[in-house]
């Protein structure tokens, strides 16, 4: 219980508060009803956080999913389609869940998931920076390099230097900055802090700011555009049309829906695991089935598809969060907050919340976090620098896949190079062959047996490869038949279960063993 009040409690405060503002946008760039992004935002914090094994992770609508969301809501028509399309979705994710495939995500390098937080972090300062500053053209949420203002990444961040709305960028510097401070006193550990997380501090601040502001004069004024919208007819409520199960379409953005939402589920799980101080481990065929019975009762009563979401679950760690006590509670809040302080939420200022994840994604992308995968080789932060930029220039599915490529691409390199080893004390030459070795090392080993000096007396030790395929064999006994002619005695040494053709190289042999 105490722990309960000291850290789960305090950091579901600080998710809802980062959750409300995501949830409104994502909504409005995925072109649904502001409503179905706070339904999903429920959803996926009660129904997913109770029903999940993770302790950090926190569900809800994706700003990876809103081009889909966008053009299948387009393409089927209305709005109720698309929720029965979310509601077989959610079938879909059981059904993933009950075969077991939730153990995808355990393939993917961790060079490329702490790319991939990174990148995130990356993105979540370049583009909070321009609701720092009040220039709220993009939508709060947006991950994508290209926006849906037909502006990008870049140009967005050009733009604002020139569009800068002083209250808002007063609001902005003065919330970063008390975050920025509670940070190096170490707020969060104070009996005050405790109670009162530095990001709620932050926003009060803010709210109180923005109002005092209003005394210089109509140039001061935080206009209803700068602040948290809730719009007229939020409440409005929408349920799946039934007569949907019949269109082809409709499975079609289903099963679509299903796999993009679960491979970004379960990569998320993955960064949460990593960004839980404890380290627990998720069960990810368990996640499969939350995320499945989360987007069945979303669909059903008017939401929008949810996923675990990497920027959520860090501010759930950052914010000290113990078990998913969090991750329910900030549901909660965030139902009681829209049904019973609508006037209290439409006072915050985008510019506070954005400086709340600009912190997260400072945290995020941290430059140890690059010094410490430069550390450990090429093979490490080639494979993350890449990660990074293909996400930071497209997107996050795509980038993770180049971030894949690149990585298989190092591991087959270094699995070439780690077929043999070579060891040399004088004119005598060990050289053994290990694990598997396919015709793809055939060059690499032509190359190092050429190599051989002039006069040597070489082992080939054989017996240390649990496969050899006929194409290195082939190679081995051409060397074997041609050493001789570089004056090379040649010894093979081999397991039962490999060609007797290297019998007669059992010892050493100095003339052509084919005379």
């Amino acid at each position: 219980m105490k722990s309960l009040l000291q850290n789960d409690l305090p950091a579901s405060v600080v998710v809802f508060l980062v959750a409300l503002p995501l949830c409104l946008g994502i909504a409005l760039g995925s072109g649904a009803p502001p409503m179905a992004g706070v339904i999903a935002g429920v959803v996926g914090g009660v129904v997913v956080g109770a029903l999940s094994g993770s302790p950090i992770s926190v569900s809800g609508p994706a700003a990876g999913l809103t081009s889909i969301v966008l053009m299948a809501i387009s393409d089927l028509g209305s709005f109720p389609l698309f929720l029965m399309a979310v509601v077989l979705a959610g079938l879909f994710q059981l059904l993933f869940g009950l075969a077991k495939l939730g153990t995808v995500g355990h393939y993917v390098p961790n060079t490329v998931i702490k790319g991939m937080m990174a990148a995130i972090g990356i993105i979540l300062i370049m583009k909070q920076i321009p609701h720092l500053v009040g220039y709220d053209v993009d939508f709060m949420g947006d991950e994508n390099f290209v926006q849906p203002t037909h502006e990008n990444t870049f140009t967005g961040l050009y733009h604002a230097l020139w569009r800068i709305t002083p209250a808002a960028a007063a609001v902005g510097a003065l919330s970063l900055l008390l975050l920025v401070l509670a940070d190096k006193i170490g707020w969060a550990k104070t009996s005050v802090g405790r109670i009162f997380p530095a990001a709620l501090v932050a926003v009060l601040s803010g709210v109180g700011l923005s109002f005092l502001l209003e005394g210089l004069g109509p140039d001061w004024v935080l206009t209803a555009e700068h602040r948290v919208e809730l719009g007229d007819g939020f409440y409005t409520w929408i349920t799946p049309d039934w007569s949907g199960i019949q269109h082809k379409l409709v499975w079609t953005v289903a099963i679509t829906l299903a796999l993009v939402a679960s491979l970004e589920s379960l990569l998320s799980i993955e960064a949460a695991d990593k960004l839980d101080p404890l380290k627990r481990v998720t069960p990810t065929n368990r996640e499969l089935m939350a995320q499945g019975a989360g987007n069945v009762l979303s669909g059903l009563i008017g939401g929008l598809p949810v996923t675990s979401v990497v920027v959520r679950s860090s501010v759930n760690a950052q914010s000290g969060a113990q078990s998913k006590a969090s991750t329910i509670f900030h549901g909660v809040v965030l139902a009681l907050a829209v049904l019973l302080a609508s006037d209290l939420l439409n006072a915050i200022p985008k510019a506070s919340l954005a400086a709340i994840l600009i912190f997260t994604g400072f945290k995020l992308a941290h430059p140890t976090i690059l010094r410490s995968a430069i550390a450990r080789g090429r093979g490490q932060w080639i494979p993350f620098l890449i990660t990074v930029l293909a996400i930071l220039l497209s997107d996050l599915l795509v980038g993770i896949a180049v971030g894949l490529v690149a990585s298989v691409f190092f591991i087959a390199y270094n699995a070439f190079r780690a077929t043999y080893t070579e060891v040399r004390e004088d004119n005598r030459i060990l050289f053994r062959l290990r694990r598997n070795v396919t015709f793809l090392n055939k060059g690499g080993i032509k190359r190092a047996l050429e190599a051989i000096p002039r006069g040597s007396e070489l082992l080939i030790d054989l017996s240390h490869a649990d496969y050899m395929d006929p194409d290195i064999e082939e190679v081995i006994l051409d060397y074997c038949a041609h050493a001789h002619l570089r004056n090379v005695r040649v010894a093979c040494k081999k397991n039962p279960t490999q060609s007797t053709d290297f019998d007669r190289y059992s010892e050493f042999q100095t003339s052509n063993p084919t005379a």
